[in-house]
């Protein structure tokens, strides 16, 4: 089980926390963008930068990850993609997207888009607050602990 980071838009503060369980759970945490991302030197941590262009590296991500990989993205149709695949999706805000939700999500987001090409002005997503990192944090906890009882019972 590794960690894939959606990292162009992933937030600092989200970044650190990965950064500090990568190195706690010596757990593989992968950073993919299409522009340099400094992360610190540790063999459990990796930034793999793909050439600029739309979704080049939401495609990568899609391509490398496994079932019961855990991928941190806002991108919802990157979240379907990986769950898919056998593997969860977590947001930003700390939403665990499954295959019970994404199809909804999806949906929704589709409707968004349609409403947005037709010129209708959506507001964008709230500054992450202090909520939304403790979601995150929780979530990623969560999944953690499911990942260590299942190594240590294989």
């Amino acid at each position: 089980m590794k960690i894939w980071v959606d990292a162009d838009a992933c937030p600092v503060a989200l970044k650190e926390m990965l950064f500090r369980a990568a190195e706690r759970e010596s757990i593989e945490v992968t950073f993919v963008a299409n522009q340099y991302i400094p992360v610190p030197r540790s063999k459990f941590i990796s930034m793999v930068q793909v050439p600029k262009g739309f979704d080049i590296a939401d495609n990568e991500i899609a391509r490398r990850v496994q079932a019961d990989d855990l991928v941190v993205t806002q991108d919802i149709p990157l979240a379907s993609d990986v769950i898919d695949k056998g593997a969860l999706a977590l947001s930003p805000r700390g939403t665990l997207h499954t295959a019970g939700t994404i199809k909804a999500r999806l949906t929704m987001r589709n409707f968004m888009e349609t409403m947005r090409n037709a010129g209708v002005q959506t507001s964008g997503p709230a500054p992450l607050n202090q909520q939304d990192k403790q979601a995150f944090a929780n979530q990623l906890d969560k999944w953690l602990h499911t990942r260590r009882n299942s190594t240590q019972n294989n």
